[in-house]
Parts: C-alpha cells; sequence; structure tokens
C-alpha cells in the first residue's frame, strides 16, 4: 500500500487505451493534435484564453510565477508553499526572483496574511510583483483556500496592479469538496496550473493557463528552460482521459483519507486533525519520530512519507482502495501505541 503521494498513481488501463491510439505531431511545431485538444480544454474549465501543457508542476509553477514577475522582484507566499518548500529554489536560481513568506497554521490564507509582507515600494525595498496561492494546500494538510478569500486577494491584487499565480496542483480535489467548478478559482487568477499526474491519475503533465499573450510567452520559455517535446500526444491523451474520467472520483479519495485519519483517531485520538478537507492526511508521531513510523509501517508493507521530524503524511488515490486506506489507518494507529 503506497500512500506517499498521489503521485504514485498508475495509469488505468483505459487511460492506456486512450495513450496507445491518439493522434500524434511534433509539438515544438505546435502540431500535435492531441496535446491542442488538451490545452484547450484545460483552458476552458479553467476559465482562461490558453493553456500550456507542461511535463512537471515545478515546471508549470516556474513558467506562471515567472510570467507574473521580473527579475530583482519578489513573489509572496505561505511559508510552506511549494514553490519555496519543495522546487529546489529554481525561482531565485532561474529567473532571479525571490520570495517572501506569510505564516498560517494549516495554509489556509487571509488578505490580513498575505497583506502584511507586500511591498509596494520600489525604491528601498524588494518590490511583490505577485501573490502566490496553493489550492489544496500540500504541506497543510490538503486544506482548501476558501473561494471568498481568493477572491478578496485576487480584488486586492488587482487594485495594485500584482499578478496572481494560482499553484492548482490538486485544484480538482478542492473544487470536488466544495462542489465547485474548476473556473470559478481559475478565472480570478492572472495564471493558474492543474496538475494531471497526482490524483487524476495521469503519469505526466501539468497544465498552465492563462491569457493567450502570456502562454505564448511562457511557450517560448518552456522550450528555453529544455521543456519543449515532441509527440506528446501520447501523454496528453491520459490527461483528457484524466479531466473527462477521474475528476469526480476524487471524492472517493477523500472518502478514504476520512477513514484512514477515523482508525488513527481511535488509537491515538490526538494524532490527526479533526478535520480531513481532501485527500492528504498529516498524522503526529508523538514520541517516536517520523523516521521510526516510516520504517515500522515499510516493515507491514505499508508506505508513508515524512514531512516533519515528528509528522507523516499519507496521501490517498485511486490505487489503493477504501478497505486498504481503513488497514493502513489501523497500521499506523497500533505503531503509535507502540504495539506494531
Amino acid at each position: 500500500m503506497d500512500l506517499r503521494s498521489d503521485t504514485v498513481t498508475r495509469p488505468t488501463p483505459e487511460m492506456r487505451e486512450a495513450m496507445a491510439t491518439a493522434p500524434v505531431g511534433d509539438d515544438v511545431y505546435g502540431e500535435d493534435p492531441t496535446v491542442l485538444e488538451l490545452e484547450a480544454k484545460g483552458a476552458e474549465l479553467l476559465g482562461q484564453e490558453a493553456a500550456l501543457f507542461c511535463a512537471t508542476g515545478s515546471m508549470a509553477n516556474l513558467l506562471g510565477v515567472w510570467l507574473n514577475a521580473q527579475p530583482g522582484t519578489e513573489v509572496v507566499c505561505d511559508v510552506k508553499a511549494h514553490i519555496v518548500r519543495a522546487e529546489l529554489g529554481a525561482h531565485a536560481a532561474l529567473h532571479g526572483i525571490t520570495t517572501r513568506t506569510w505564516v498560517t497554521p494549516d495554509g489556509v490564507t487571509t488578505l490580513d496574511n498575505m497583506e502584511s509582507v507586500v511591498s509596494l515600494d520600489g525604491g528601498h525595498l524588494v518590490k511583490t510583483a505577485a501573490v502566490e496561492l496553493e489550492n489544496t494546500h500540500n504541506f497543510g494538510g490538503g486544506t482548501i483556500q476558501p473561494l471568498e478569500n481568493v477572491r478578496i486577494i485576487a480584488n486586492y491584487c488587482a487594485e495594485h496592479s500584482l499578478g496572481l499565480h494560482l499553484d492548482g496542483a490538486r485544484l480538482a480535489n478542492a473544487c470536488v469538496a466544495l462542489g465547485l467548478p474548476l473556473v470559478d478559482y481559475g478565472k480570478l487568477a492572472t495564471t493558474v496550473t492543474l496538475c494531471l499526474s497526482k490524483g487524476l491519475g495521469a503519469p505526466i503533465g501539468t497544465l498552465l493557463a492563462s491569457t493567450r499573450e502570456n502562454i505564448a510567452r511562457a511557450r517560448v520559455q518552456r522550450k528555453r528552460l529544455g521543456g519543449g517535446w515532441r509527440q506528446a500526444g501520447i501523454l496528453a491523451a491520459a490527461g483528457i482521459y484524466a479531466l473527462d474520467h477521474h475528476i469526480e472520483r476524487l471524492a472517493e479519495d477523500h472518502e478514504s483519507a476520512s477513514a484512514f485519519a477515523d482508525r488513527v483517531r481511535a488509537a491515538v485520538p490526538n494524532a490527526v486533525s479533526a478535520a480531513i478537507p481532501t485527500n492528504i492526511v498529516v498524522v503526529e508521531t508523538g514520541t517516536l519520530t517520523a523516521d521510526e513510523v516510516v520504517a515500522a509501517a515499510a516493515q507491514q508493507g505499508l508506505l508513508v512519507s515524512k514531512v516533519a521530524p515528528h509528522q507523516v503524511r499519507a496521501v490517498t488515490h485511486l490505487d489503493v482502495s477504501h478497505d486498504e486506506c481503513i488497514q493502513a489507518g489501523d497500521i499506523i494507529g497500533a505503531i503509535l501505541r507502540g504495539q506494531a
């Protein structure tokens, strides 16, 4: 049972069939019909004019932030945001864009959090060029940015000529949990991403969506970074299948995550927070270290991730059944109680 991440999902037989039969062309020449179909579908779903199919979420974020900020300016975000914690400093190293952060307990951002670190002074202080939000918030425990919060922040950004980049790696999870269409969030952002290779189950790929002008610029920069690809329609076909068939089923992953958390909580009541909004469960390991829990779980055939010295993370997905998630919760609960 692999609950390290929803990135470990494998293509379903039906998705493989779609990949095998996809018409393809050379995407660098803009001639791959399946890539073009995926990009058009993604743009429409996210309420933007155009989209670009990128190999990874990190590349899509790199391009999205770059579209909003010039070298020597900054993007502000939550202290646990993926762009500052898990993208190897790429925005500074490759594009000369620095970051400053605010702190929230669970990654859920308000205008006050954001406004507290924004610098509109381009003289002595580094000028803020853009705001970044992450929805759902990975290291916050799969938490959801409330739509009204994002709308308020988007209005602030518009009033102060700031870009708004929405890292929507798991935006589909947020929208399924809330019963909202993707466009409700996507249309608020200057640039927005949607990962296809997490809970949606495609083997690779993330969409970046924005204006036609921005996406044209991003396409050039993607190639400059080595991200141009040829007959990528084979991969795009998996993304189309995911968007057509795997969005609504994310609710099953959310139910499995809650069931996992319930089993852990039954053994150690305070190990897991009361609310599990989507498909990510962060478990407090108490006196045991995260390394000890990861190792003990692995001995019983369960893979989870260390996210802090005394925290592990379990992420549910389509390759692990509801019953297996219950079993996994029993394993973690027993380890924390010292019974494993």
